[in-house]
């Protein structure tokens, strides 16, 4: 039976193929984890999350209707006012 590596006379056999899967295993790994940790931070926000700074009116807006001081028609009349003012016609993003 001969593999690739000529198991029968006396060479190293499937074993050879060990370290070459190793590595992959190691280099994908550590791009994978790169990905989920490092990269993520300098790709900025991604599809659905909004650029919107914690202190800006939106968000405070936002932050008062979860918190229950303002009710939903009062949200999105305010919100339609900011949207207007700051140029987010439509996205509605708080």
């Amino acid at each position: 039976m001969h593999t690739l590596a000529h198991f029968g006379d006396g060479g190293p056999g499937p074993w050879i193929l060990f370290f070459p899967v190793v590595w992959v295993l190691v280099i994908g790994g550590g791009i994978a984890m790169l990905r989920r940790t490092v990269w993520r931070g300098r790709r900025g926000p991604g599809p659905g999350r909004p650029t919107v700074d914690d202190h800006s009116p939106i968000a405070v807006l936002g932050h008062r209707f979860a918190s229950g001081e303002i009710d939903e028609d009062e949200y999105w009349r305010r919100l339609s006012v900011l949207d207007e003012q700051f140029g987010r016609h439509g996205k509605g993003v708080a």
